[in-house]
């Protein structure tokens, strides 16, 4: 008995001694670079619907509409992936990530129909992301009135 413990645990040291150590200086910055590269899409499409005289108010709808479009036809045609896997959370926080949580789910379960699949598989990661967030802008919106 004594014996297994000590060869598990030689195991577990030879095992450390070649995994390997995480870069998170790298990673880090490559999110930053990642996820600024999005947002200056973003604020491209931004600009342009202002300088087309729209007002900055009204252009963020349409710029939304455009980079969860991006997002979702890149998880279509599977470079959104391969994004995620090289910028991490610099993928993952922009709009262009939410839209990416519900169309690679969908696209997943496609197989199994669009009722048991599509429909029922499509907000797994997003579900409770907009449950919480709507719960949360409830919450401060009552402390905001009473507040005021």
């Amino acid at each position: 008995m004594e014996k297994d413990v000590k060869k598990q645990q030689e195991y577990k040291d030879i095992a450390q001694k070649y995994e390997p150590k995480p870069t998170l200086i790298k990673n880090i910055i490559w999110a930053f670079v990642v996820g600024g590269l999005i947002c200056d899409i973003g604020q491209f499409f931004l600009n342009l619907f202002v300088s087309r005289g729209m007002s900055p108010e009204q252009a963020g709808t349409p710029v939304a509409i455009i980079m969860v479009f991006l997002g979702s036809f890149l998880t279509g045609i599977g470079i959104y992936d391969d994004i995620g896997r090289f910028a991490g959370a610099g993928s993952v926080v922009p709009i262009t990530g939410f839209a990416n949580s519900i169309v690679a789910p969908a696209m997943e379960f496609k197989r199994e129909g669009y009722v048991f699949g599509v429909a029922s598989r499509m907000f797994n990661i997003a579900g409770p992301v907009i449950v919480y967030g709507v719960g949360t802008s409830i919450v401060v919106g009552l402390v905001y009135n009473f507040l005021k």
